[in-house]
């Protein structure tokens, strides 16, 4: 049984337009195709972004990225890189991108509410020489995602105003069980929930955030 009848769904741009109106003029006269200086300002500036993607079939993955701010490479006005770090080599967003190079990144500024859309196509590169000015911590990344920009405008802060995310006061990091303890009840893993909350600690996780 549904919760949801069929005849709430929305099914063309007609209705949805019904329902949200029309875009103010300057929501769409704000996107771009080339970097301005101001967003070379904020990639520099920026530490973290999310990047979506989707494989041929349309399922789809959003991965989180972070580094030191300005880990994103400009290549020019209208290519950057993403450089590869260690992580769990799931791979799931670079296996989308071998069937279907669309990518969507939004890149935060810890304090800023306003984000950075980049829409575009994407390529995984293995080596070229601007990851010499990748290396973070002694780390050459071993691949990079490159995004030839198709789409580039600000967002605006309400939604990160209406979530506080910035806001100190709001967070309760301890009101959910530890990383540890999630795995252990989820059953996924063999080791002791002892064995876990060593190897998730962050003094653990700092060691091995550059390491392969």
């Amino acid at each position: 049984m549904t919760l949801v009848p069929e005849s709430a769904t929305i099914t063309s741009p007609e209705e949805l337009r019904e329902i949200l109106g029309a875009p103010m003029p300057r929501a769409v006269a704000k996107e771009r195709v080339r970097l301005h200086a101001r967003d070379r300002d904020w990639l520099a500036r920026s530490p973290f972004c999310l990047i979506a993607t989707s494989d041929a079939d349309g399922n789809c993955d959003v991965s989180p990225k972070g580094d030191p701010p300005g880990f994103v490479h400009v290549i020019d006005d209208t290519t950057i890189a993403v450089p590869e770090r260690p992580g769990n080599r799931r791979a799931d967003g670079y296996l989308n991108v071998l069937s279907n190079p669309h990518a969507g990144l939004i890149f935060l500024v810890p304090g800023r509410g306003e984000t950075l859309r980049v829409n575009g196509r994407a390529r995984l590169v293995r080596d070229a020489p601007f990851f010499d000015e990748m290396v973070v911590n002694g780390h050459r990344p071993s691949l990079a995602l490159v995004v030839e920009i198709e789409q580039i405008f600000f967002h605006c802060a309400k939604a990160l105003m209406r979530s506080k995310l910035w806001k100190p006061g709001t967070w309760e990091p301890d009101a959910l069980p530890s990383h540890a303890r999630i795995v252990a009840d989820l059953r996924y893993a063999q080791e002791s929930v002892e064995e876990l909350e060593r190897y998730y600690s962050e003094d653990n996780y700092a060691k091995k955030l550059y390491q392969g």
